[in-house]
């Protein structure tokens, strides 16, 4: 009702519409096996660190892996990375930075002439910079590439979701109740844009004592499990408050971090 024929401005699921007509193209020269968007439904739950987490489990496994940072307003994957060069240009394309680790990473931080800079640009540039992303920079083979996506549901989710052939979604979440209302949003915009929800990864989910090595949970009982079935999702984890990883995180060093909470999510993945 009240079509404008404009699709890709337009989240509804109709029947005029092939899901495939949308999809951007990768550059030739560039070969990935899956893409697996990291989402969000509101900011601060620590969604680009569970991002680079899952491509650093990935590496650990084996695979090769790299990171889109479509948070072009609050970028910090190159952060947690210790990453600080420019990308260069080669054969009208740019290429992506790569970690200690191999990880390939593209950001618009490694673009800005200093990282401090803030980015005030309005929906569309934002949208049409993530897709160059995808089509622009020279990837080459990747069994998977992650996407960190910007909190919530609007212009740059639905940009991805139409425009880049996701394999699937991770959910970052937080033990609060209000997030869990949150969560099913984020999902709902996934079932109308049919893409599958693969993991529910819930942070600051405890608190492990030094001293006593009790479990607490500062913020409140788990719901992750109890949330993933009402809504479906596969697989789920749990990330602690862990000072020692928010210092790796800091210090451009989560490559060197010590944990086995993702690995469940990330075999599910290959």
């Amino acid at each position: 009702m009240n079509c404008d024929h404009d699709c890709g401005s337009c989240g509804e699921n109709c029947a005029e519409r092939d899901p495939k007509s949308l999809l951007a193209e990768p550059r030739a020269d560039s070969h990935i096996k899956k893409v697996i968007g990291v989402v969000s439904g509101k900011g601060g739950v620590g969604k680009s660190m569970v991002t680079s987490l899952l491509a650093v489990a990935a590496r650990r496994a084996g695979r090769s892996a790299a990171i889109l940072d479509a948070d072009i307003t609050g970028p910090s994957i190159p952060t947690a990375f210790g990453i600080t060069e420019r990308p260069v240009s080669r054969d009208g394309g740019l290429c992506p930075v790569y970690s200690k680790g191999g990880i390939g990473i593209m950001s618009l931080n490694l673009l800005l002439e200093n990282a401090t800079d803030p980015v005030v640009w309005r929906g569309p540039i934002i949208s049409g910079t993530v897709k160059q992303f995808w089509t622009d920079v020279i990837w080459g083979d990747v069994d998977v590439l992650f996407i960190d996506m910007p909190p919530g549901t609007g212009d740059v989710a639905l940009t991805v979701f139409q425009s880049l052939p996701l394999d699937g979604l991770i959910i970052v979440t937080t033990p609060q109740e209000l997030v869990g209302m949150i969560v099913t949003k984020a999902v709902r915009m996934a079932e109308m844009l049919n893409i599958p929800v693969l993991g529910l990864v819930e942070n600051m989910s405890y608190f492990r004592c030094p001293d006593c090595g009790g479990k607490h949970e500062i913020f409140g009982a788990s719901h992750v499990e109890e949330l993933a079935k009402q809504l479906g999702i596969p697989h789920t984890a749990r990330l602690p408050m862990d000072p020692a990883l928010t210092a790796l995180c800091d210090a451009g060093k989560i490559e060197s971090f010590e944990g086995d909470w993702l690995d469940g999510i990330s075999a599910a993945l290959a």
